[in-house]
């Protein structure tokens, strides 16, 4: 069963001009040590942090919150299994949103999927809860 569904759209260039002027400040604020170091190591570094602020967005709104309700940006972190595909894990108070979302006797499964296409970057998130096997 679906228990919520997100998407977000983030204007690259944007995310770029924040870069520039706060520097660490915003990516200390928004994104895990691990989203850091993989936006750094990429060509399109703007693109990379703005793909993942539209994930962040998008699992929030998945979750029924938005970014309230004392959610907090890394709260929320993107990462990469080896063959590219994008995973969302949750923490801190997301991650009690979401237990407290998931039906007993099921487990949830955080669906991301991300795109870019200068200037756009735009995530989809999709919760899923599946029946626990015993």
């Amino acid at each position: 069963m679906i228990l919520g569904i997100g998407t977000d759209l983030a204007n690259i260039e944007r995310i770029q001009g924040t870069l520039d002027r706060f520097g660490d400040r915003f990516r200390n604020r928004v994104f895990t040590e691990s989203e850091q170091r993989k936006a750094e190591r990429r060509k399109d570094v703007a693109g990379t942090y703005a793909k993942r602020w539209a994930a962040k967005e998008a699992c929030s709104k998945a979750l029924g919150t938005g970014l309230r309700m004392g959610i907090s940006w890394k709260d929320m972190a993107v990462s990469n299994l080896r063959t590219g595909q994008p995973v969302m894990e949750v923490t801190g108070w997301a991650k009690q949103r979401l237990d407290e979302m998931t039906p007993l006797g099921h487990t949830a499964t955080i669906h991301v999927t991300l795109t870019d296409d200068h200037p756009w970057a735009q995530a989809f998130v999709l919760i899923e809860a599946l029946p626990t096997e015993d």
